[in-house]
């Protein structure tokens, strides 16, 4: 019998287990929206953020990692979404975004929203939905 995500791996948002160095090498690497981003700035994104990460039961090893910026109170931002190569067509994802959804729904905030080039699926299993009004939104690039 094949394990599921739920019982391989666990989800958590305490920031002293989070992989620093895993996570960078995974998105600075191998991560189309943070090719070369550096670990200073990665470890200042970590520090400025609500982080989960899905920890193999058995090994203790981070396999995936997800991110928030949020005001814990109205919005959120999900981004940095990354499974190993290794833990990926289980689940795993849809399961730490759920997760993310999940602890922000707790706390009250009203709106998440993430950009994604290649992802859908996996986020609309979880209920997100493209913009009803995306002629409302509007980015500024910096630098």
């Amino acid at each position: 019998m094949t394990e599921t995500p739920q019982q391989r791996y666990e989800i958590s948002s305490d920031p002293a287990r989070l992989d620093a160095g895993r996570i960078h090498n995974w998105l600075s690497t191998d991560a189309y929206w943070a090719l070369g981003r550096t670990r200073e700035r990665q470890d200042l994104a970590i520090a400025g953020s609500l982080n989960f990460g899905a920890y193999d039961l058995a090994s203790g090893e981070q396999a995936a990692y997800a991110r928030v910026v949020t005001d814990h109170a109205t919005f959120g931002w999900l981004c940095d979404v990354y499974v190993d190569r290794a833990a990926r067509g289980h689940g795993l994802g849809a399961r730490i975004v759920a997760a993310a959804r999940d602890h922000l729904a707790e706390a009250g905030v009203r709106r998440v929203v993430l950009a994604t080039e290649d992802a859908h699926g996996v986020y609309e299993k979880v209920g997100f939905k493209p913009l009803d009004s995306p002629a409302k939104w509007m980015s500024l690039t910096l630098g």
